[in-house]
């Protein structure tokens, strides 16, 4: 999230009742779980989202470089 504080918004969640309970149990704050859980599911959907939008373009290039190899290959110091 950065350095600068974002403004929250108050929403309503359904969660599993054990789950709630455990969580409360142990002091966890939900806002914060909520929001943690939340980020991670946006960025790998977000990288999903990139991957399909951009999956001829890699193939294409995959394909490539298993034709004719890497280009700078001769230049390779390992």
């Amino acid at each position: 999230m950065g350095t600068t504080e974002r403004s929250r918004r108050a929403t309503n969640l359904t969660l599993d009742e054990e789950l709630l309970a455990d969580a409360k149990r142990l002091g966890v704050n939900l806002s914060r779980a909520a929001e943690d859980g939340l980020q991670a599911a946006v960025r790998q959907a977000r990288i999903d989202e990139w991957m399909n939008e951009n999956a001829a373009a890699i193939e294409s290039s995959n394909g490539w470089v298993e034709k004719r190899g890497l280009p700078l290959a001769r230049h390779r110091q390992f």
